[in-house]
C-alpha cells in the first residue's frame, strides 16, 4: 500500500516504478525475481495510478513502518 510513497511519490515514484518493472527480472543471484510481463506504456501508467490510489487510502498506520 505504500510503494508509491516509498519510491518517491509525485516527485519520482512513477518513473522509478515503471523503470523497475521494465528491468525485471534482474538476474541477481540469491534474490527473488519478478517475471517480465511486457506491459505496454498504458498498462504501466495504469498500474502506477493504481499504486498511487492505494497509497492514499487510510490504513490506520499500517504497515507499521515505511518498508512494510
Amino acid at each position: 500500500g505504500n510503494v508509491y510513497v516509498r519510491r518517491g511519490g509525485d516527485a519520482g515514484g512513477k518513473d522509478f516504478i515503471k523503470a523497475w518493472i521494465k528491468a525485471q527480472p534482474t538476474k541477481t543471484p540469491g534474490r527473488r525475481q519478478m517475471p517480465q510481463f511486457n506491459l505496454t506504456e498504458q498498462q504501466l501508467d495504469d498500474l502506477v495510478a493504481f499504486l498511487k490510489y492505494t497509497s492514499e487510502i487510510n490504513t490506520a498506520k499500517w504497515p507499521p513502518n515505511i518498508e512494510g
